[in-house]
């Protein structure tokens, strides 16, 4: 079927209008994204303000190959080659080693590290105007010890972490009656009073966890995956500390290769020419023992020997399968002819592979379906439908004698499969422990001849390395430091959080939306239920719940203006003479049908149509509270005791400014609502008030609680579901879908009550602008 024409420019505006709604739902909430966003870029200043300026510094290696680098004994064309023998990530290993990083540790005294102290941010140094020197074992700090320390023109203060101070002179100090674990000593170049009033701190960690820190602190890796250059980087505040620590390194690293190659290459060439003979014994013996492995056991190409047993024992299996599914189906279907009494109809084609009995199991189904039609018109004596159940008896008996049969037939072939699966099984489980064996042979001859190949090679290497030993890395850049800081990046952090301050107040409001059970507005039910109208939405408008007075303006009496307009479109035709009889109702109490009942019928009357109001929610009547009655005056509940009272003694003028408004309470209440509500009083009483007004407006009960709405449902020319926004549930409206669908409310519109109305929204009436708030 080809599509209108005209389709897709009637699903374009409502593709917008859904857009639009989506973006002002989000956008009543600028406020809190200004908010978020402010208080975002705020805590960024004051990040980027007190946090520690990290820089990085890098320094690269390259790593030498000696293989390239040296051409005596070697071969020419492994030298074109040009592969190198070089495994960048055992030199990383090295590198970052705790017995490489211990050297550097001592070297640098990096276990004592320096800080300048600020009223907020303190911040790490290399350099201070003073040296610390450890009078203890570097064993003996078994946790960081922090100290402070403040200088002056001839001695300094130092804190410890109990806050005990304890001067200390630099040209004479006595530091065993101090107490102290270091002494100071001024630098040559330094001035102390040109650092009086700044308090530095010192802190002494043990050994291992500053190696620990500088391995964790330490990157080392490749600058690209062919390259044979190691970039080291390291991160902190002080850039001076990072290059030192890199040059020393690379340093420490460069003297450990050397002196390890020469023990190496001493070692290697005495130890291969020990081995040397030894394996040269173990290969002959292997060889050999292989040869008679093969010769004993018939072996040609396992793999083949194999898949060909796999092969066996595989479609054994499947056969066996099969037989066995055949067994059970031809069991069910005994069980079946078995315990049934009567002469039921049998299951046909459940997957059993014999002909006979599905022919005779059709044969019976054909007997029993004329039997039973035979049964309809002559009695349980008849001879013609004695002799069909013989025969069904009969043909029982052959089919359970043909399953018999089948089932012996289908065992013995079960059981010939089952030991030729056996029999595939065993030779196919011998053969991985043949395949084991020879594999550790050759697996032992396979080892045993590279070991041999790569010893020769290794000693060549050995007597050159020896002989010649050069330097392991070539230093391409030590180490230097960027001007900017890595960390923290203003251009990085101000736009981040600029979209996490838009971005978090967007997922709050869309966790609150989505989780949002109620509902809101009427574009919420047309989505639950699209075939039926919404005829308007109520707003709420704080301290006004009903008309102020008959003639009212407000955004409140014109909804209600607007829903008696739409109403009038729905309501069906009928003689002139007779009025609407409209029902108000909703699933649960609390929604505000009564006092939409009530508003609903002001409006009418603003109209000068002549309305009443009748109360018929029996149970818990809510009008009398609008005109401020009690509940013991006469109402429709005593008509329905009583039909032959005059009608009208249950009618009351309704608001006291418009003769055409007039209201029937629900009376007294009764405990026997169901059976009043049955009644033909409740149909007369309507057929009365027709013929006296124009629009019979009734509050009826709760749907979900009570079933007296749907007891007089019938009588309605209009039914107005009312829905609450902001407390009635979704899930309800499926019970109100149901109700709608299966006819049981008479023409059903919903009015969605108590809408919130947003705070730039106006709305406007006439002559009169009036905000929503």
């Amino acid at each position: 079927m080809k599509e209108s024409p005209f389709s897709l420019d009637y699903k374009e505006p409502e593709e917008s209008m859904a857009l639009k709604e989506m973006v002002f739902k989000y956008l009543r909430y600028w406020p809190w994204f200004l908010l978020v966003t402010l208080i975002s870029l705020g805590l960024g200043y004051i990040y980027l303000r007190y946090a520690p300026v990290i820089y990085e510094s890098v320094a690269k290696i390259k790593i030498v190959d000696e293989s390239k680098e040296i051409d005596i004994a070697k071969d020419p064309l492994s030298i074109l080659n040009g592969k190198s023998s070089i495994n960048l990530d055992n030199d990383i290993e090295v590198i970052k080693s705790y017995r490489i990083l211990n050297q550097v540790v001592e070297a640098l005294n990096l276990d004592i590290s320096y800080y300048e102290k600020g009223s907020i941010k303190t911040k790490e140094i290399w350099n201070p105007p003073f040296a610390i020197t450890k009078l203890i074992a570097e064993d003996s700090v078994k946790i960081a010890q922090y100290y402070d320390i403040v200088l002056d023109a001839k001695e300094a203060q130092v804190t410890d972490e109990r806050g005990k101070t304890i001067s200390l002179n630099f040209f004479k100090q006595d530091t065993i009656a101090s107490g102290l674990p270091f002494s100071i000593n001024i630098r040559e170049e330094a001035v102390p009073a040109d650092y009086y009033g700044i308090n530095f701190r010192v802190i002494l960690l043990p050994i291992k966890q500053a190696i620990f820190n500088l391995a964790k602190n330490l990157q080392i890796q490749a600058t690209n995956k062919n390259s044979e250059i190691l970039a080291l980087s390291l991160k902190g505040e002080s850039f001076e500390r990072s290059e030192t620590i890199l040059n020393e390194l690379i340093n420490k690293f460069n003297q450990d290769g050397i002196s390890d190659r020469q023990l190496v290459s001493k070692r290697t060439l005495d130890f291969i020419d020990d081995r040397f003979v030894y394996l040269s014994d173990e290969l002959d013996s292997i060889e050999v023992g292989k040869e008679d492995f093969k010769r004993l056991n018939n072996l040609s190409y396992i793999e083949s020997d194999a898949g060909i047993s796999l092969q066996r024992k595989t479609v054994t299996a499947d056969e066996a399968s099969k037989l066995e599914t055949q067994v059970e189906l031809s069991g069910l279907l005994k069980n079946a002819v078995t315990d049934q009494s009567e002469y039921n109809l049998l299951p046909v084609d459940i997957g059993v592979d014999n002909s006979g009995v599905n022919t005779l199991v059709s044969d019976y189904n054909k007997m029993a379906l004329e039997r039973e039609k035979l049964m309809t018109s002559v009695g349980e004596n008849h001879p013609t439908l004695q002799s069909l159940s013989g025969q069904l008896e009969r043909s029982k008996v052959n089919i359970l004698k043909t399953l018999n049969v089948y089932q012996t037939q289908l065992k013995l072939s079960l059981r010939q499969l089952n030991r030729e699966k056996s029999q595939a099984g065993q030779s196919f489980a011998r053969l991985p422990e043949k395949e084991k064996m020879l594999r550790s042979i050759e697996r032992q001859q396979s080892i045993k001849e590279n070991l041999f190949l790569l010893l020769l090679q290794k000693r060549e290497e050995a007597a050159i390395n020896y002989a010649v030993t050069a330097p392991s890395i070539k230093v391409v850049d030590y180490a230097v430091t960027g001007d900017k800081p890595i960390s923290p990046k203003k251009n990085i952090i101000y736009p981040l959080l600029f979209i996490l301050g838009i971005f978090f107040p967007f997922i709050v409001l869309y966790l609150r939306f989505t989780m949002d059970t109620k509902i809101q507005n009427k574009s919420d039910i047309e989505k639950i239920h699209p075939d039926l109208p919404v005829l308007a939405e109520i707003p709420f408008i704080k301290g006004h719940q009903s008309f102020e007075k008959i003639h009212d303006r407000s955004a409140l009496a014109e909804s209600f203006r607007i829903l008696s307009a739409n109403m009038i479109y729905l309501l069906p035709k009928t003689e002139k003479a007779l009025g609407k009889v409209i029902y108000v109702t909703s699933s649960r109490e609390g929604e505000g049908k009564s006092l939409l009942a009530y508003n609903l019928s002001l409006s009418f009357a603003s109209l000068n149509k002549k309305v009443l109001l009748i109360g018929a929610d029996l149970r818990k009547p809510q009008l009398n509270e609008y005109f401020h009655v009690g509940h013991d005056i006469k109402g429709l509940s005593d008509f329905l005791y009583d039909p032959e009272m005059n009608w009208k003694e249950c009618i009351y003028q309704g608001d006291k400014s418009n003769k055409f408004h007039k209201v029937c309470f629900s009376g007294s209440i009764p405990i026997n609502v169901p059976q009043l509500l049955s009644s033909d009083g409740f149909e007369h009483f309507l057929d009365l008030a027709k013929k006296e007004f124009e629009y019979v407006i009734v509050d009826t009960a709760p749907t979900m609680l009570v079933a007296d709405t749907l007891l007089i449902s019938k009588y309605a020319d209009l039914t107005l579901y009312v829905v609450r926004a902001g407390r009635t549930e979704k899930k309800t409206l499926q019970f109100s879908k149901e109700l709608s669908q299966t006819s049981r409310l008479q023409n059903m519109a919903y009015v969605v009550n108590d809408v919130a109305i947003p705070k730039n929204k106006t709305y406007t009436y006439g002559y009169e602008s009036k905000k929503g708030s």
